[in-house]
């Protein structure tokens, strides 16, 4: 699959778990995607949250990989 439609397609999957993340004075932002990884930038409480390791793995991660297979992992970037 084309790298730019990969990223739109991880980039409406962020636009879908958002408000989640907002809900909870969270945020979520796409920052690049290079050899195959998802990096993002996890940001206002999800930032400093004790949390933010098992969210990103167990949540955003494992919806990303499910709908895009060619996806091997997502990573916060500070």
């Amino acid at each position: 699959m084309d790298k730019n439609v990969i990223v739109e397609k991880v980039k409406v999957l962020i636009d879908k778990l958002r408000p989640f993340l907002i809900n909870d004075g969270g945020n979520l932002e796409f920052v690049k995607l290079e050899d195959d990884i998802v990096y993002v930038r996890m940001m206002g409480a999800c930032k400093d949250c004790e949390m933010m390791d098992i969210t990103l793995k167990e949540g955003i991660e494992e919806i990303i990989v499910s709908e895009i297979p060619e996806i091997k992992e997502v990573r916060n970037i500070d």
